[in-house]
């Protein structure tokens, strides 16, 4: 089903051009049929502006935060894209250089400081961006653009104008929080983020906004944490990407990749780092699984351990007769991690690039079983009874509960990533499918569909064609988990005349049904969602 394509650097080097912000909504050339119960908003996130006067963005992750917009009514599809006037975007066009530090760009210091006045600024924190690049996503009626940090930014999703900086920091006690929160049917908000506390000492904390209530009181301010995990290292946090949420039970993956406070907190004004810089690895710590009742707010006093491995992305989690399903897209090394935040160099040789991919060590989809009933009688033996599953876990002597997954899907040099289900009816549920971002050399070049019962996937692909992470749309009347479409920008700078299209799929065989294109390139899309009309 998976074929090796090879990319000319100046084909996939247009996901990274910067591009100019619209004036208005521009109508976009269809092919195909629309489905005309297809009716809402396409919103994405990514980065658009990749240099500021004579500076470039080093990184993939630090180009300015454009936010886009396909809208779909009656047939018709409109594209619509602004930039997010975030401080750190604001600023740059201001003072036309770099201001504020970004994942892999130093901003260097304002030249009309002198030396003793950027010494003494170092000593009033750490000025964190605020470029809300990553994701969107709604808190109560209002939608919120954002990236890793403390600060997200509220947006019109009509005109797409921002609105105000929120920083999370006011309101509940985390120093960052992730870009994937789950949200759920009734829009209560769950989040992750580091939380350093007194004397250094570090934890994980899962924040909890409520729905909008009959006092119409932003929920924001309503924000507390239900829970707190530990952090194996007391001076040096796991990176945290995303987690795993169910109807019972919060699972925290905590992987081996660690951010050095020591590196971040001293090295940063005086010493031009970013953070890029404050990765290591701790490899020997190995996998940490921690789960929490979701309701009462309490660990559960059990050790699950697995083999090294990182982690983007969870596909889901559910419960299933006293165990938690946990399946991930998982890599393995922290050289690749490390390679894979190099590739993602905007500056970056192509041929490097692909040199770097081949050596890197293959990634895959994972199943985890985690019993949450353990029985000291059963040490040595395997605790996992589900008939489906392959993977293991096995009580240890010393009360720990070693994993070993089932892998759900691997190919050679292809990463299954950027994972969607039929979020509103499957999320924290059993469920069938996933449908995936297919990566080759690091470079998105399919979309999948993706069994995880039984392994069978589908793929969409044409030459010299990137697509972006695909979105599921269920059809209103939907009976099956896959009735539905699914959503993707593609990018095909040396195909036909137009640069760019929406693409629309048929969620059950991943056949095209329209697509919907424009004149204008269209740069890289991280994430995003579908607002329904």
């Amino acid at each position: 089903m998976y074929s090796q394509v090879e990319h000319p650097a100046g084909g996939y080097k247009k996901l990274f051009e910067t591009a100019e912000e619209l004036s208005s909504p521009v109508t976009a050339h269809v092919t195909g049929r629309v489905p005309t119960w297809l009716r809402g908003s396409l919103l994405r996130c990514g980065p658009g502006l990749f240099e500021v006067g004579a500076e470039p963005f080093y990184h993939l992750f630090d180009g300015q935060a454009l936010l886009h917009k396909f809208d779909f009514k009656e047939g018709h599809v409109t594209y619509h894209r602004r930039f997010v006037r975030s401080d750190a975007y604001v600023r740059a066009m201001t003072e036309k250089r770099i201001v504020i530090t970004e994942f892999g760009t130093y901003a260097y210091p304002d030249p009309c400081k002198n030396i003793f006045s950027r010494f003494f600024s170092y000593f009033k924190g750490v000025e964190v961006t605020d470029n809300a690049l990553v994701n969107v996503y709604p808190i109560g009626e209002d939608y919120y653009a954002c990236t890793e940090t403390n600060f997200i930014t509220r947006i019109n999703p009509e005109t797409l104008e921002t609105v105000k900086q929120v920083d999370l920091c006011k309101y509940v006690s985390v120093n960052g929080a992730t870009a994937h929160p789950h949200i759920e049917n009734d829009g209560t908000v769950y989040n992750i983020g580091n939380c350093f506390g007194k004397n250094f000492a570090l934890a994980y904390n899962i924040i909890r906004i409520p729905p909008l209530q009959a006092d119409k009181e932003d929920p924001i301010n309503k924000s507390e944490v239900v829970v707190q995990f530990p952090c194996s290292d007391r001076f040096k946090p796991s990176y945290v990407h995303s987690f795993g949420l169910t109807e019972n039970y919060i699972v925290f993956v905590e992987t081996p990749v660690k951010i050095n406070l020591f590196k971040f907190l001293s090295a940063w004004s005086l010493w031009g780092t970013n953070y890029m810089d404050c990765f290591e690895s701790n490899e020997t710590m190995g996998v940490w699984l921690h789960v929490a009742e979701k309701k009462k707010g309490r660990l559960l006093n059990i050790k699950y351990r697995t083999s090294a491995f990182n982690l983007f992305h969870h596909i889901n989690t559910y419960e299933d007769n006293g165990f938690l399903i946990v399946d991930l897209c998982t890599w393995k090394g922290f050289e690749f991690v490390y390679n894979y935040l190099y590739l993602a160099n905007l500056r970056a040789n192509w041929d490097e690039v692909k040199r770097q991919a081949e050596k890197a060590p293959q990634p895959e989809a994972r199943r985890y079983v985690l019993p949450l009933t353990i029985d000291k009688a059963n040490t040595g033996k395997n605790l996992v009874t589900l008939p489906y599953t392959t993977a293991t876990a096995t009580l240890r002597s010393d009360e720990t509960i070693w994993l070993e997954p089932e892998v759900i899907f691997s190919g050679p040099r292809h990463a299954f990533e950027f994972p969607q289900i039929n979020y509103k009816k499957y999320c924290g549920k059993p469920y069938t499918y996933a449908y995936g971002l297919g990566l080759n050399h690091f470079v998105p070049d399919k979309l999948c569909k993706l069994n995880v019962k039984t392994k069978e996937t589908w793929v969409w692909q044409e030459p010299d064609s990137y697509p972006s992470e695909p979105i599921f749309v269920s059809h209103p009347d939907a009976l099956e988990e896959d009735d539905g479409v699914v959503l993707s920008i593609v990018i095909s700078p040396g195909v036909g005349p137009k640069p760019a299209y929406l693409l629309i799929l048929s969620a059950k065989d991943m056949s095209e049904v329209a697509r919907a294109e424009v004149e204008v390139n269209i740069p890289v899309t991280f994430h995003g969602m579908f607002k329904r009309a």
